[in-house]
């Protein structure tokens, strides 16, 4: 059997791949690069999927840091919002998160139901791909989208991470997962800034998590793993 790797688009798409692949769960702007900055800062990182799951486990976790957005506004009783760029600047690493984003942690959350799940973004694209090809024979890279649309920056992140796993020998499952792979291949990472996702940065008055995620490329050698409820670092080799 050949090893295959397919690439797909939004939450509701994850439980196509929970039988027989492992899923990668990726939301560059923003989620998944805030998740990844706050655990490789020290910090516990626990995605949620709604409000509501946000306050019932801030209940239960003592002194929790609430980030998150939803519509792209921070809700009431939130501390901030889901910025990778403001949350690498904040010293008190010993307070767990709690990550809420419109659709990018409700897609963590729902990988959780695999076999294995992973969190990627642009920081740690290589080092994931190295880490899928030595442990895993079935891939889906899931991009969380925006507004029903795949946001050019999560199509090149999870090209990225395909072509790195075709390389190695692994076959696209579909036409599909070629056709992206194909368009993003050799692209400059500032491609994305011409994304809708940075634009709204930009309208938003936020460009510094655009600058933040264009100046932290695969500056990671570490494996981001989704297991019970949590985002944990994981040593590369496995």
């Amino acid at each position: 059997m050949p090893r295959t790797v397919v690439i797909d688009c939004f939450p509701e798409s994850v439980p196509a791949y929970c039988d027989g692949h492992v899923i990668v769960a990726v939301d560059v702007i923003r989620a998944t690069t805030t998740a990844i900055t706050g655990v490789a800062l020290g910090r516990r990182c626990h995605p949620v999927r709604s409000l509501e799951h946000a306050f019932s486990l801030a209940a239960e976790l003592p002194d929790a840091l609430l980030v998150g957005e939803l519509k792209g506004s921070t809700p009431c009783g939130f501390a901030m919002t889901n910025s990778p760029a403001d949350l690498a600047q904040r010293a008190d690493v010993s307070r767990p998160m709690i990550l809420l984003s419109s659709a990018g942690t409700r897609l963590i959350c729902a990988a959780g139901s695999a076999k294995a799940a992973y969190v990627a973004c642009l920081r740690n694209f290589s080092t994931q791909v190295g880490y899928l090809a030595a442990q895993h024979d079935r891939v889906a890279i899931i991009g969380a989208g925006a507004r029903s649309e795949f946001r050019d920056e999560d199509q090149l992140c999870c090209a990225w991470i395909a072509e790195g796993l075709i390389e190695k020998g692994f076959v696209p499952e579909n036409e599909v997962t070629r056709r992206i792979v194909a368009r993003w291949s050799g692209a400059p990472v500032d491609r994305i800034t011409e994304s809708r996702s940075a634009d709204y940065l930009r309208a938003s008055g936020q460009l510094r998590d655009l600058e933040f995620v264009l100046s932290h490329v695969d500056d990671l050698d570490t494996v981001f793993a989704y297991r019970g409820g949590e985002v944990v670092a994981m040593q590369a080799s496995g």
